[in-house]
């Protein structure tokens, strides 16, 4: 669960500087978070879930 929280924090945090920047218009900001939510309730979040606590746990014994 924190690497969930974690990964959601860095995903916002780099939206929000894209945004900032105007590499990335507001409509396309709204578009990615809209796809990252209906991702999350299909069947592909629980391999991207398990990949993301993988690398986790790689970068970690770094």
């Amino acid at each position: 669960m924190a690497v969930t929280v974690s990964m959601v924090a860095l995903f916002g945090l780099v939206l929000f500087f894209l945004l900032r920047s105007r590499t990335l218009s507001g409509g396309a900001a709204f578009i990615a978070a809209g796809f990252g939510f209906f991702l999350a309730s299909t069947g592909a979040a629980e391999p991207i879930n398990r990949l993301t606590a993988s690398l986790a746990d790689a970068l970690s014994h770094l």
